[in-house]
């Protein structure tokens, strides 16, 4: 069973239009665009029982084989936590104490919950839906939870720090779900990362990625969730050296909020072509430079 979008995401309006239609590991993938304020998001797409089914134990094994991590996986989210770490560093030294805690939804082999823990010496706890990788990380000895509602039941919140690392793509309402994260789950004086794909970098259309994000519409997002951004990075980390891959976002949830009018992007078919020709033409010229081998 799928269901179909009738209302934009970001700014809920009802005009839209297809742009981009393909097959995605045997699986046919449609993208439309918003045609009020250029959102780009998947439709039909899984309900929200099948992808808690699918995260459950379906997600790992459609990606990579099989639902245990493996070694590339975990290389990759090595270098990637230590980037991630020398993003924050700058923002945060000094302003973690040793009792803050910090939460990482999405949190996969747990590599940046030890590298938080390791930099700022605070507590760390995670979330992650999976359970093969879920089962790894507590044998690791790292506090994980299945969902957001076992966190809640610990009572082990509210949070100095919630990381979403290549999870917001996956929600069905990204504003609803950092709203709700917002008032719930982080400190009015905390912090927000999250890291996308980028739509005019990345090759982002597959069936588990229902929001695909420019730097304008994630920016659009979490100011309608009512943060304020503190930093923006277009970057191509682990992976690339040359090619912004990547969006990573560093906020703060905002003391007041009000009603925004989404401001929209515009051209986003013609950033989305002109991205994806220089990425061709960038691999092709520079290949040991655009991807960075995985060891």
């Amino acid at each position: 069973m799928t269901e179909s979008l009738s209302n934009c995401p970001l700014c809920g309006g009802t005009a839209n239009r297809p742009f981009d239609q393909r097959v995605f590991r045997g699986v046919a993938v449609a993208n439309r665009i918003c045609t009020t304020c250029g959102f780009v998001f998947q439709t039909p797409r899984m309900t929200e029982t099948e992808l808690q089914e699918f995260y459950a134990a379906e997600y790992r094994r459609f990606y990579q084989g099989k639902e245990e991590p493996v070694a590339k996986d975990v290389v990759v989210q090595t270098h990637r936590a230590r980037a991630l770490l020398e993003f924050i560093r700058p923002y945060l030294s000094g302003s973690v104490k040793d009792d803050a805690l910090f939460l990482d939804i999405g949190c996969s082999t747990g590599k940046l919950m030890e590298c938080i823990a390791q930099a700022f010496g605070c507590r760390v706890v995670g979330v992650e839906p999976g359970d093969a990788y879920r089962q790894e990380d507590q044998r690791r000895g790292l506090d994980v939870y299945a969902s957001l509602n076992g966190l809640e039941q610990s009572g082990q919140y509210p949070c100095e720090l919630v990381s979403l690392i290549h999870v917001l793509e996956h929600l069905p309402d990204p504003v609803l779900y950092l709203t709700q994260l917002r008032h719930k789950l982080l400190r009015p004086n905390g912090w927000l990362l999250l890291e996308v794909p980028n739509l005019y970098a990345h090759d982002c259309f597959e069936v588990a990625h229902l929001i695909s994000f420019s730097a304008h519409t994630l920016g659009q997002t979490v100011k309608q969730a009512g943060f304020e951004i503190v930093a923006l990075r277009k970057h191509g980390a682990p992976r690339s050296r040359l090619l912004p891959l990547y969006l990573t976002l560093l906020a703060r949830p905002l003391p007041t909020t009000f009603p925004l009018e989404v401001i929209p992007e515009r051209g986003v078919e013609r950033k989305r072509r002109i991205g994806m020709l220089r990425r061709r033409v960038v691999s092709r010229l520079f290949p040991s430079l655009a991807w960075i081998p995985i060891s």
